[in-house]
Formats: C-alpha cells, sequence, structure tokens
C-alpha cells in the first residue's frame, strides 16, 4: 500500500471510529412515523460530532493498487499483487463449477466432492501425512465448492513456498477420494442436515428457498443435499465431477504476498507441469421463472420470537441496474440501524433486535428479502412495517440527503475493501469470475456517484412488489398479535 493510500485509510478510519465511540444519542421518533431515528436536534452536539465535523478532506480519489494479470500457457488465469512487508505467501483460486450443475437426484455431490478433495488427501500424500507437514509449516491448504463456484487456498511463509505449492498442486489434480473420508463425511453433512429442525433460523432459509424457486432448479435446493440424494452419492461420482472441471483453463488464481513475478510464475508453472488444458461442456441450467404473486407461508415452532423472511426474485449480479439497487436497498434496509426498516422495527417501535433487507445476486436471477426476528406477539405488526417502507420507498423520492449519505458511506466502504493485498487480488478473482468489465474497480466510486434520486425511484417500482410478495414465518401462530391470513391465504409447511 503506497503512503499516499495508508494516509487515507488513516483518516477514514479515525473519522468511522469516533463516530461510532461519539455518536449523538438518537431520538426514537413516536409511533408510525415515517422515518428512522434521526440524531437529535433538542440537545448539544456530542463531543465526537464535534470532532468529526471538524475534519476536513479533499474529495475522495482513490486509485486502487496495480495488479498484473497473467495467463499460462495451459489457460489458468493468474492475478498477482507483491507485498513485501510480511514474509508471508497467500494463494486463492475460483473454479468454475458448482452445486448449479450436479444432478437432483445426487445434490450435495459438489459440497462433498470440495470437502474431501482436501480432507481425504492425495494419490501421493495421505490426508494425515498433509496435515502433519502443513502444520509443521504453519501453512493451510482448503478447497470447498458452493452453489455457483469452487474454491481452493494456499497460506504459507515465504520460506515454504515451493512446499506449499506442491501441496496445492497436489490437491487440485490428484485427490485420492478414500472411502473412508467419504463415509465420515456423509456421516457429519446427515447429522447436520437432521438437526435443521432445531434452528428456526435454518428452517426459514430453508423453507423460503423452496418457495422462491421452483422444485427443478438448483437453486431451490441446499448445497448440502437431502438425507436421500447423500447416501445416493458414490466415490466414481465424486472422481468424475472433479475430472470434469477441475482443469488449468477453468481456474483463477489470486497470488499475493512476499514473492517474485517471474520467479512465481516459474513455480507454477514446474507445480503444475503435464495439467493440460480441456474443452469443459456446462451442463445448461434451467432459467429462472420468475412469478410474483402474494402468498403466505407458516411453519410451527414452539419458540418465544417469530422468525420472519418476505420476499421475491431479484436481479443477477450483471444487471445495469445493480448500482441503483444496492443504493436503494442501502436506504430500505441494508445499511444499519438507522436504515429505513429496522430504524422503524428496531429504533422507533421496539420490536425486534436485528431487521433487515437483503438483495441477494447470483449468476441468474437472485431474490431479495426482509427479514427480522420479533416477539410473537408484534409479528403481524412488523410484517406490516416492512411492507409499508416497501410501498414508501416506491412511491416517493427518497431524500436528498438520505441518498448523499447513502452513497458517501458507499464510497467510504468502499476504501476498507483494500486493506491487505490478499483482499485485493481477491477482487480482481470476483470480477474476472462474474464476467464484469475488468476496470470494474476503477469505475466503481463514479457508478455509485451517479446514481440519482430518480434512479433510485425508478429501481424500487422496477424490483420491488410489496403487493406480489412471499411471507414465511416459523413461530407459534396462537400467539401472534393478528392472523396471518390478514396478509393472504395461508399455507401450512409440515415438518418432517
Amino acid at each position: 500500500m503506497n503512503k499516499n493510500n495508508y494516509a487515507l485509510f488513516s483518516a477514514l478510519f479515525l473519522a468511522y471510529f469516533f463516530s461510532l465511540v461519539y455518536s449523538p444519542n438518537l431520538v426514537a421518533q413516536p409511533q408510525g412515523h415515517e422515518h428512522a431515528a434521526v440524531p437529535s436536534t433538542g440537545k448539544p452536539e456530542s463531543e465526537g460530532a464535534k470532532i468529526v465535523s471538524g475534519f476536513k478532506f479533499k474529495p475522495l480519489n482513490f486509485v486502487p493498487s496495480k495488479v498484473d494479470r497473467v495467463v499460462l500457457e495451459n489457460g489458468m488465469i493468474l492475478y498477482l499483487l507483491e507485498d513485501h512487508d510480511l514474509p508471508l505467501f497467500n494463494i486463492t483460486a475460483r473454479i468454475r463449477t458448482g452445486a448449479v450443475y450436479e444432478p437432483i437426484e445426487k445434490a450435495g455431490l459438489a459440497s462433498l466432492t470440495g470437502y474431501v478433495m482436501r480432507n481425504g488427501g492425495t494419490l501421493s500424500m495421505q490426508a494425515d501425512k498433509m496435515n502433519e507437514e502443513l502444520e509443521f509449516m504453519a501453512a493451510s491448504v482448503e478447497t470447498s465448492i458452493d452453489r455457483e463456484s469452487g474454491s481452493a487456498s494456499l497460506s504459507s511463509l515465504k520460506k515454504d513456498i515451493d512446499k506449499g505449492l506442491k501441496i496445492f498442486a497436489d490437491v487440485l489434480m490428484n485427490p485420492a477420494f478414500p472411502e473412508d473420508k467419504i463415509r465420515m463425511r456423509k456421516d457429519e453433512v446427515i447429522e447436520s442436515i437432521r438437526r435443521e429442525n432445531d434452528n428456526p433460523a435454518q428452517i426459514a432459509g430453508r423453507e423460503f428457498r423452496k418457495i422462491m424457486y421452483d422444485s427443478r432448479h438448483p437453486y431451490n435446493r441446499k448445497v448440502e443435499g437431502t438425507l436421500e440424494s447423500i447416501e445416493k452419492i458414490t466415490r466414481d461420482d465424486m472422481v468424475a465431477f472433479h475430472k470434469k472441471y477441475f482443469h488449468p483453463n477453468n481456474i483463477i488464481l489470486g497470488i499475493s504476498g512476499d514473492f517474485n513475478k517471474e520467479e512465481i510464475i516459474r513455480k507454477l508453472n514446474t507445480a503444475f507441469a503435464g495439467w493440460k488444458k480441456e474443452e469443459i461442456l456446462f451442463p445448461e441450467i434451467p432459467k429462472v421463472e420468475k412469478r410474483f404473486e402474494r402468498s403466505v407461508y407458516y411453519v410451527y415452532k414452539d419458540i418465544n420470537q417469530a422468525n420472519v423472511l418476505m420476499g421475491h426474485l431479484g436481479i443477477h449480479r450483471k444487471s445495469p441496474d445493480y448500482f441503483p439497487v444496492m443504493i436503494m436497498n442501502f436506504i430500505l434496509g441494508g445499511g444499519s440501524f438507522t436504515a429505513r426498516i429496522p430504524g422503524r422495527i428496531r429504533s422507533d417501535e421496539g420490536l425486534a433486535y436485528s431487521a433487515y433487507s437483503v438483495f441477494q445476486t447470483s449468476r441468474d436471477t437472485g431474490m431479495f428479502f426482509v427479514s427480522c426476528q420479533t416477539k410473537l406477539e408484534s409479528t403481524n405488526r412488523a410484517i406490516s412495517i416492512a411492507l409499508e417502507e416497501l410501498d414508501k420507498i416506491r412511491k416517493m423520492p427518497v431524500d436528498k440527503d438520505e441518498l448523499a449519505q447513502a452513497k458517501e458511506t458507499f464510497m467510504n466502504q468502499f476504501v476498507f475493501r483494500f486493506t491487505t493485498s490478499a483482499s485485493i487480488v481477491g477482487q480482481k478473482i470476483d470480477i474476472e469470475y462474474e464476467e464484469l468489465p475488468l476496470n470494474y474497480l476503477e469505475t466503481y466510486l463514479d457508478n455509485v456517484q451517479a446514481v440519482t434520486q430518480e434512479d433510485v425511484q425508478r429501481v424500487a417500482r422496477k424490483y420491488l412488489h410489496p403487493d406480489e410478495i412471499k411471507v414465511l414465518v416459523v413461530g407459534d401462530k396462537e400467539k401472534f398479535d393478528k392472523p396471518l391470513d390478514s396478509f393472504g391465504k395461508v399455507n401450512v409447511i409440515e415438518l418432517k
């Protein structure tokens, strides 16, 4: 990190710290007030607020560190950022794979494969021996496969780069998938699935995904699979899944730390010698079917709080409206306790400690949802407030100061995404993987600054559908303040 950027980090951190420690008191508005909590105007300005208001900064002109992009002959894409402050070395890898490509009858195959790749050892080194080697070096190698991507990582000291790279490459190229490690992981996953119904939040998340997506779509199901599908997965399935997707031309590596660029490229070519690029035929993923209709779902659980999830389908990551939507959601419920939804539900009326909204993006169509946990006796009230705020942001332009604060916060938070060389190359990997413009980081601040009041209201009208929302509640309806059928016909989900 250069000196100018370091000075900027320091100034922003101090401003952020003082604003947290010495923030002015917040005054809760009367019930039903349409605004979130606001700074008190009837009391003297706090000492911290005086300090922060006295800071003078030039306009934010942050330039991300330059990262080198290299493509090896085998098709592997590298992002490299040297950082010689400490004798540390890190690699982060993204592999284009995921649970979206597994057969529905063998749900959990991708996740199981990603886990046993590392924890099952390789053809040349058993798992216990690998653990000993890595522990002796104070190094780590990890792998996993999620819904839409696979990942792998290596962390080591500079002096152990050669040994670390050898193990890392071996894990990616030659996992052993021993039957005993597969069985052990299956048992762990099965036990975790069996315990899901003990956790109301897990119940809500699982059932809400089923409600949002068609039953045949991979977004509908949990990455971990089901009790039935886990037992159908064989070692041959895992070997074939790995063989299909793990090729150098399907991997992006982010390399950071204490190394020399030319030297590390030579070491990578040696470590992955003989690993050839292959044509990969990805299975077609069905398009998400967009349906918007009001529906209400209820799951009985003898608990003292109601877990509420309500929402509908949203946008994909490459949507041209991504930045206006993110700013709009920040104002609505994604910003902090003072955003509109948490401001009213939490601060104004004291109905819940946690209440927020999220626009979750994905390769196809993600989902928008509002989440809160509230007393059973205020379930209906909390849902009603959230619906009111959705309707309000669609119908009324956001306040100019409210928008300015949201944009300023977004821009200031952006700077803190560059605190380490590893975080910088990690973002570069994500941009490449998501097929975003390679100058995404360089144009980020301009894209945020360009969002207008009209943009926020336009995307609120386009992407928020309070009259066609799906509401899911986990709790005991006998203790709700009002019946759920005030929001529509209730569909009861029985836990299995």
